[in-house]
């Protein structure tokens, strides 16, 4: 399975994931980009989808399905363990509520697509209401291989890293992460991710004592993500 970015408005960025010959537009808001990069691969757009509906990633939605006549998946209709087969390959989408109730994750092979759920340096803001749900899909993504890659909904690196940078001063990872950073191609593992991104650290005894001197709960691990959602 492989996976073409594509950058859009200010700092969207929507993903082609095809094998062979057949693809998925996600997020597609770069309505040339994909339809030209699939004409020059020779790609067949069979599938149109979200990894939520709000109106900055679905603004290529219409104009996409007419060009391609591709199928429309909608993200608030998903079921867990749906699969979709490209090629001869599967891509999961994984139900993800948290960012919205309708957030979805892409699986396939060693990548992630995780939308406004996961992105690299931060979370997105719980716009849903349902934090223990959020921390529960964030649960889910964490516990992939080390190795996998995350490819997200935006680029909010520069900034994330500034805020990563300021919660944990000493932290040694994120200077290297940040020299890593290419905004034509936005992507880091999620091992990365676990030792620079604040909002999934919360197992980590760095976090676990800032939040000890900031008087917050912090027993379990649920209680460390609503702290450190609360206070950062």
């Amino acid at each position: 399975m492989f996976i073409k970015q594509f950058r859009y408005s200010r700092d969207n960025l929507g993903y082609l994931v095809f094998s062979d010959t057949t693809g998925i537009a996600i997020d597609g808001g770069n309505l040339g980009g994909i339809i030209d990069f699939a004409f020059e691969n020779e790609i067949k757009i069979k599938y149109v989808t979200n990894t939520h509906l709000h109106q900055d990633h679905t603004v290529g939605n219409k104009a996409l399905l007419e060009k391609t006549r591709a199928q429309f998946i909608d993200s608030s209709r998903v079921v867990p363990g749906q699969i979709i087969t490209l090629g001869d390959e599967d891509l999961e989408i994984i139900p993800t509520p948290g960012h919205t109730q309708d957030s979805v994750c892409f699986k396939a092979g060693d990548f992630l697509v995780t939308g406004d759920t996961l992105f690299n340096g931060t979370v997105g803001n719980c716009f849903s209401g349902d934090l223990s749900g959020f921390f529960r899909s964030l649960k889910v993504l964490i516990a992939f291989p080390g190795e996998t890659k995350i490819y997200s909904g935006h680029d909010y690196v520069l900034e994330s890293l500034k805020i990563a940078a300021d919660i944990e001063k000493d932290n040694p990872d994120i200077g290297p992460y940040l020299q890593k950073y290419d905004p034509s191609l936005v992507v880091s593992t999620l091992a990365d991710e676990l030792k620079i991104n604040p909002y999934i650290r919360f197992n980590a005894l760095s976090m676990i004592h800032r939040l000890e001197e900031k008087k917050m709960p912090c027993s379990t691990e649920e209680e460390r993500f609503f702290s450190i959602m609360e206070i950062y």
